[in-house]
């Protein structure tokens, strides 16, 4: 079996350590020199030949995240590698998957051609946008859950008083998998944009008068969404409302609107590092699950056993 190498990209090796330790592997020696106009050129400093490579790097804020993650892809490919794996725990652009009007890029599908043009031969990553993003793509997707990491975590928490709920139409089959699992009931908060970012109006489907809501989402981004719906909830009668969300993105005044606004607690994963700590915000680490899902994309075992809960769901 080929031997495997792990590296990182710059700005996601506070997660990569991680998964290295849990994988029980140093990552491999990778420096990303900086030339003055800021151009970068990544530089492998050991022999990758016929290895089963794997680069963590997620493509979150500006551009240059993707862009070094595939310069890296392209330099092991030169170095005759013999397999490449992108870990992208968070995908960015995911959000624009479809032509919502015209005269728009589906960028999601644009980078899923340029992971594929610099030489991936498989992308793992955590928690699309949608589902049917992996349809991009013409090499194997491993497509994990954060369900993974939020329902152990919620299996240790009285859930005898909770009713789930999505913030959002789009997001009902993500949390009706949380419903179903646990035997609780759903709501739904459907809500009516101005434009992006900026929500007009919240409406709240379902019951949940006297009841302690959990929110279900797969990102945050400037948390308006998520401070509107706890609002929305609370004025229906709801006793408390927290929100697991996977990925934190918490762009513009998302960190003010958290700790002003009614939700008791957000519960996110470590795909995006936080610029800043909050006590109302609770991390919960990826590492492990990537961990395990890299060893088992080398082993050739099942990816979805690692997230298929005992119903099947």
């Amino acid at each position: 079996m080929a031997e495997v190498k792990l590296f990182s990209g710059t700005n996601s090796r506070y997660l990569s350590e991680k998964i290295a330790d849990y994988y029980g592997y140093q990552l491999g020696n990778l420096e990303v020199k900086k030339f003055s106009d800021g151009e970068m050129q990544p530089v492998i400093h050991e022999s990758v030949r016929g290895s089963y490579t794997f680069f963590i790097q997620s493509t979150f804020g500006n551009a240059e995240n993707l862009l070094e993650l595939l310069l890296c892809i392209d330099a092991a490919k030169r170095a005759s590698v013999g397999y490449i794996t992108a870990v992208v725990p968070y995908f960015g652009y995911a959000r624009q998957d479809r032509k919502d009007k015209p005269r728009v890029p589906i960028s999601a599908k644009l980078v899923a051609n340029l992971l594929q043009a610099a030489g991936a031969d498989r992308v793992m990553t955590m928690d699309f946008h949608a589902d049917q993003i992996q349809g991009f793509f013409d090499i194997p997707v491993d497509h994990l859950r954060g369900e993974a990491i939020f329902m152990p975590y919620l299996e240790s928490h009285d859930l005898s008083n909770v009713i789930f709920a999505s913030p959002d139409v789009g997001g009902v089959k993500r949390a009706r998998a949380f419903a179903q699992h646990f035997g609780r009931d759903l709501v739904i908060c459907d809500k009516e944009r101005r434009r992006a970012n900026e929500v007009k109006k919240i409406t709240v489907i379902g019951e949940v008068k006297g009841a302690d809501v959990i929110l279900i989402d797969d990102l945050v981004d400037t948390a308006g969404t998520l401070c509107r719906a706890a609002d929305a909830l609370l004025a229906k009668g709801a006793k408390s409302v927290k929100a697991m969300c996977t990925h934190p993105v918490l762009s513009g005044e998302a960190y003010n609107n958290i700790e002003s606004s009614n939700l008791d607690k957000l519960i996110v994963t470590d795909t995006i590092p936080l610029l800043k700590k909050s006590k109302k915000i609770e991390v919960l680490s990826c590492a492990k699950l990537f961990a395990r899902a890299i060893r088992n994309t080398h082993e050739y075992k099942s990816i979805a056993a690692l997230f298929v809960d005992k119903k099947g769901h």
